[in-house]
């Protein structure tokens, strides 16, 4: 990655300030509301930019999934279960007995920073105003907001259901069409996204090479630089897209983080 010390002296000293490779995390415990079909859990969504993995730490469910060249899925959740996935992925979290998992996020929490569209039906798709009306929580009593959490999440499983049935009945239109209009309502963010890539995974990368040159030329002093970081959650309990959701404030690291829509 070019000569030693090509990049900035601090960046080399210190590392990269997040966690490593710029993952976020976050404690989940899943929605245990009933949806229509039968099934409790959390909201149908995808991420256009990000994986995401799990780690079960309690409980016990399942995680739905529905890609364009796997079809569809469903994955058991136990505890000691790892799962992950690509963007692309439409994910459904079933929660069938106090499922908690900790949530790995790529691009420093983006996930949960605007990285997500939920699988509204059609009408609700059209334009950002729209869409964001269907899945604001706004502000009010921990009741108001549970309810508009579940309005939302209810809506998402009606779209998700469409487009499992499509897909069951081997018409991929549907769910390509839903990505189409995902993408089209990120539109407008991604040059906020690509300063938080670049903010993150983009400059651990970097930090990584520089390293890399330093030891090369025999040079070791961003050893001295060592440190240790800890957080505990700054948030506990916030309506996420899949459940109740704990989190850490990273500082600059990990940018700003937005409310999860």
């Amino acid at each position: 990655m070019g000569e030693p010390g090509k990049h900035s002296t601090r960046e080399a000293a210190a590392g990269f300030a997040g966690l490593p490779g710029a993952v976020a995390v976050s404690h989940l415990t899943v929605y245990d509301w009933e949806a229509a079909d039968g099934l409790r859990g959390g909201t149908p969504h995808v991420h256009l930019t990000c994986s995401e993995g799990y780690v079960v730490t309690a409980g016990r469910g399942a995680v739905q999934t529905l890609t364009g060249t796997g079809g569809l899925a469903t994955t058991p959740l136990e505890p000691g279960a790892l799962v992950w996935f690509t963007p692309g992925t439409v994910h459904r979290l079933v929660n069938e007995d106090g499922l908690r998992l900790v949530v790995l996020m790529q691009n420093n929490g983006l996930p949960e920073a605007g990285d997500a569209v939920l699988t509204l039906p059609p009408p609700y798709l059209t334009d950002p105003g729209t869409y964001a009306r269907a899945v604001r929580i706004p502000d009010g009593t921990e009741a108001e907001q549970a309810a508009a959490a579940r309005r939302r999440r209810d809506l998402a499983v009606e779209g998700y259901g469409a487009l499992r049935t499509a897909a069951g009945r081997g018409d991929p239109e549907p769910l390509r069409a839903f990505h189409r209009a995902a993408a089209a309502l990120v539109r407008p963010r991604l040059a906020d996204w690509r300063a938080r890539w670049e903010a993150g995974a983009a400059a651990a990368a970097r930090a990584t090479g520089d390293q890399l040159d330093r030891l090369a030329a025999g040079d070791s002093s961003h050893l001295a630089g060592a440190r240790l970081r800890s957080r505990a959650p700054d948030t506990r309990g916030r309506f996420g897209m899949c459940g109740r959701l704990d989190t850490y404030d990273l500082g600059d690291a990990a940018g700003d983080r937005a409310d999860d829509v």
